[in-house]
């Protein structure tokens, strides 16, 4: 088939998708499909080559059977860009537009598992109009979740704008920095577990989970921050986890089960805190993760025994049969 891969993107994350990117367009390629490159600029143009595109409803995507998007944060896998391409009318990979936007906003993430009793750290939203109209009061009201606490961008990803805030002193400067990039901010309690993640793959009721894989980190750092995530040598990913194999199992369970709530498809990383050896904590689902060749998405299932090349070509067969399936429906 022909593929558009779609690289860049106007988030903080541009360099990221790039390099993402690229080990898609050489995935694509093994697989033995037609790979086209399509760049967002920074400032959201789209290029193709040295060409400026121009994009049309119901036109398609420089008549690509099939568009992978490999953009990261907003504007990338928000929904805003899946919202375009079902415009197009092409198919893609990854969630849909409410799956997309849901799993972005890490509030309401949290709050559709809470409504189904699935275990999380506790939690709590700050709004930046509050925020500034009565700080005392937010202070007062995140003093529950005790210290340290992870202070967020509720609607970011890859660590940028997170802060570890180990005192009370300081939490509201880690407030500040995070409403530096987004108006919403996420406060979470601190969980001395170990962070597990592991990738999903599928659609519809055929989904299944990778071998779980465990964050070590090996740079000095005492959190995943973004340095750990994209420094060489940061962490280390031990596969699988050390955990009991009933555990294991536990994990890719809600892996599934948490993908499948949140109404994805094509491919998820879900983020776990495993306590005391055997509690399992859903932390985050990430509907677009990165994509390298040394990323844990990929990285998973090769240990699975699934290599990236085989990886891709399943999810761009995945692309066209959820399009096929939902275009044959009246709408």
């Amino acid at each position: 088939m022909k593929v558009a891969v779609l690289a860049g993107g106007r988030s903080s994350e541009h360099d990221v998708s790039l390099n993402s990117a690229a080990a898609v367009r050489e995935g694509v390629a093994e697989a033995g499909h037609e790979v086209v490159d399509v760049l967002i600029e920074r400032d959201g143009t789209w290029r193709h080559g040295d060409e400026v595109l121009a994009l049309t409803p119901g036109g398609g995507l420089l008549g690509a059977d099939v568009v992978f998007p490999v953009l990261h944060g907003p504007f990338g896998e928000d929904g805003t860009l899946q919202g375009l391409l079902e415009l197009l009318d092409v198919p893609y990979v990854g969630a849909g537009v409410l799956a997309s936007s849901l799993c972005m906003d890490k509030i309401v993430f949290k709050e559709v598992l809470a409504a189904a009793d699935v275990p999380q750290v506790p939690y709590a939203g700050v709004h930046l109009a509050r925020w500034r109209t009565e700080p005392e009061a937010v202070l007062r009201e995140l003093a529950v979740l005790g210290t340290p606490v992870f202070v967020k961008p509720a609607r970011l990803g890859s660590s940028v704008g997170i802060a570890k805030a180990s005192s009370e002193a300081e939490l509201g400067p880690a407030l500040d920095g995070a409403f530096a990039h987004d108006s919403l901010v996420i406060v979470e309690g601190f969980s001395p577990g170990l962070e597990v993640e592991c990738s999903v793959l599928g659609f519809g009721t055929a989904v299944e989970a990778s071998v779980p894989g465990e964050i070590v980190l090996t740079g000095g750092a005492d959190w995943y921050d973004y340095e750990a995530k994209y420094t060489d040598g940061g962490m280390e990913l031990v596969v699988p986890a050390r955990l009991d194999d009933r555990v294991i199992e536990d994990v890719r369970r809600l892996a599934v089960d948490t993908f499948v709530r949140v109404g994805c498809s094509g491919l998820a990383r879900v983020d776990f805190f495993v306590e005391d050896g055997h509690r399992v904590l859903v932390n985050e689902l990430n509907t677009l993760p990165g994509f390298t060749r040394t990323s844990v998405y990929p990285k998973l299932w090769e240990h699975s025994g699934l290599p990236l090349p085989q990886l891709c070509d399943r999810l761009v067969a995945l692309a066209v049969e959820r399009f096929n399936a939902e275009r044959s429906v009246a709408f």
